[in-house]
Formats: structure tokens, sequence, C-alpha cells
């Protein structure tokens, strides 16, 4: 396991719920409604990879002036449709010292939650509503050591609640991933909303199941649905980067194109290579919300995605990237009709078109 969180770090992210003071510079004080909102213009954004560029201009061609990195949580003045592109995705942020393109950043807030006590025998399900949360794993040999960041807007599987190394109720999370109870893992439970079965009724059961449909662009990144002929939500997609000979033993990553139907959906997946780390440059994404895999041999789906927000041009491993609330709609708007409460919902359901 890789552990580059320090013990500065940790008594950094464990006070007042493991998070609280890590956020406090960029918020203001909690309103009515509990969320804590920018200093400046009440839009913070998360850098979502290694590191971005801060440009003198919104344009990739103007000067570098500094970096901003993972994680990090920065102020969001206005937005701006840049002139000079790239044409799929003009939009920038004007931030403190210049401006930072959207690809690679998730907008966020802050939200804190009260405690939910007890839970269903197969858990509930809760998304993060902070910009990130901090889990932790707990054995008796090595005590309490880090494992996942959780992002905003992952959702997960909450099993109950136990105290958390700063005395504070952490809520148990099970990974889909890990059959074994001594793998679940731990976070602050102000961090995350519990997910109530009514936000995941089924949206126009009253149309028929063959009268749905979705097609999906590649040429244009662009993903349509249909009752009949009337479009009920179009939007810009990230489909899979092209890859058309992969070297042995590999899968592509293109998007396969042809007939398919929704044939699993799932409101949390764990997707990546599988490893217990710390390491925020592995490859591992917890809690990937709103799945429908379509495509069975290399488990192709649509998805929400909280690692960037670069939509319209490929980016994924094969599957078809969303925005959140969009993956959302389409996992309670498809079927099989999803019963809350089920970790997977198998069945024959509504024809994805991918050309």
């Amino acid at each position: 396991m890789t552990d580059e969180f320090t013990r500065r770090d940790f008594l950094k992210m464990c006070a007042l719920g493991m998070g609280v003071l890590a956020f406090r510079p960029f918020f203001k004080p909690v309103d009515q409604s509990g969320l804590l909102k920018s200093l400046d213009s009440g839009e913070v954004i998360r850098i979502t990879t290694q590191s971005v560029s801060v440009y003198s201009e919104p344009n990739d061609k103007s000067k570098i002036l500094f970096q901003r990195y993972r994680d990090e949580l920065v102020n969001v003045y206005y937005e701006v449709n840049s002139e000079f592109g790239p044409a799929y995705n003009p939009l920038w942020y004007r931030v403190w010292g210049g401006y930072i393109h959207s690809a690679h950043t998730q907008r966020v807030a802050m939200r804190l939650n009260p405690v939910q006590h007890s839970f269903p025998e197969k858990g509930q399900l809760a998304e993060v509503t902070v910009p990130f949360t901090q889990s932790m794993l707990y054995n008796q040999r090595e005590g309490w050591r880090p494992l996942y960041r959780l992002y905003y807007e992952s959702v997960h599987w909450v099993m109950g609640v136990e105290s958390g190394p700063d005395g504070q109720p952490w809520y148990r999370i099970k990974d889909e991933l890990f059959d074994i109870d001594a793998l679940d893992y731990f976070v602050p439970a102000a961090h995350m909303r519990i997910i109530q079965p009514e936000e995941l009724t089924p949206i126009s059961p009253d149309v028929p199941a063959g009268k749905k449909r979705i097609e999906i662009s590649i040429a244009r990144q662009m993903l349509t649905a249909y009752e009949n002929d009337r479009i009920v939500l179009q939007t810009k997609i990230a489909s899979g980067v092209p890859m058309p000979t992969p070297p042995p033993g590999q899968i592509s990553t293109d998007t396969p194109k042809g007939e398919f139907h929704v044939q699993n959906k799932m409101p949390s997946k764990h997707m990546g290579d599988g490893k217990l780390t710390s390491d925020l440059n592995a490859y591992e994404l917890p809690g990937v919300p709103w799945v429908c895999f379509f495509e069975p041999k290399a488990g192709v789906a649509t998805h929400g995605t909280y690692w960037h927000t670069n939509y319209g041009t490929p980016m994924s491993h094969g599957c078809v990237n969303m925005r959140s609330e969009e993956a959302k709609f389409i996992f309670r708007w498809t079927t099989p009709i999803y019963e809350p409460g089920n970790w997977d919902q198998k069945g024959y359901g509504t024809l994805i078109l991918v050309s």
C-alpha cells in the first residue's frame, strides 16, 4: 500500500469531523440550508488531475502563470466561453491570478448532513456532499490507516455507523468490489447524504419500454434519449479514447458501436484496478454513480463522472462518461426498473444504439 498521508495531513483532516478545518479557508460559515459558500463568488472548483495550468487569458496559447494541483479548491469569479476554444468545450473559469480551463475540474460545494443511526441489512445508498473526504480502514494490528479519497457526488453503500478515529460518528462503507467485512472502510458521517428510496423512482414508467431508446453518436460525442421520436434528454458525453489496435492482452478503449440493451444497473460501482491503496494517482474510482451496463464483454456503461468535466471529446476507457445528474436521469428512466435496496438490477432493458 502506498501511504503518502502524513501525520500532519491526518490531524488536519480528522479535526472537527475529518475535514471542516481543511475546507474552512474556502468557505463562509454555514447558512440556513447547511451549505458552506465560497468567500468570493459562491462557486468553487476542485482540481481533478495532477496539475492544471493557470493562464493569463482564456486561451491555451497564452502565458502560463503558475499551477494548481490535485484536490486544491479554487474560487471561481465567473465563467468565460472563450472564442479561442477548444471548440468542443470552450468553458473557462476566471480565478485568482488568471484563467483555468474547465476540463480537469469539478464544481463542488460543502454540505454537512445529519447522522442516520440505523440502516437496512443490505445497506443504504449515500452520496458524498463535500469536495472530498478521506476514508480510513481499521484493523487491530495496524489501527487506523488512510485508504481511498472519496469525492463529491460519488455514491456508496452505507452499512452502519460507528465511532471513528476522532470519536465522532463515521459511516461504515462496504465497497461492492470486496465481499470481506474486514475491508469495509469508514468516512465521517456528516460528509454523506443518505439517498432516500423516493429519489430513485422510475421516470416515465407509463411509457412502454419498447418506446424508449438511446442514441449515442461517437462522432458528435452526443447522447440523445427518445420517447417515441420525442427527445427527453440530449447532452454531450465523453466516450472511449480510440485504440484501433490494442496491444496484446489489452482490451480496446474504444466505445463499441452497434445495437445494445441495458443489461445491468448499479447505483454504485468501483471501477479501476481494485487495489487497496491511498495513492491518489492509482487507477481507482470507488463509488462511480448511476451505472447502466450495456455491453457485457468489455463492461461498457453509461455512468456519472467526478474526475473531469471535459464532455465533447473522448476521455474514457470505453464507457460513456456523463454529468452525474444526467446519468442519474438515465438510470431512473431506462429499464430494467431499479428496485431501491438492490446492489444491481439485471434485465433485458432499454435499447442503446451507438454509431
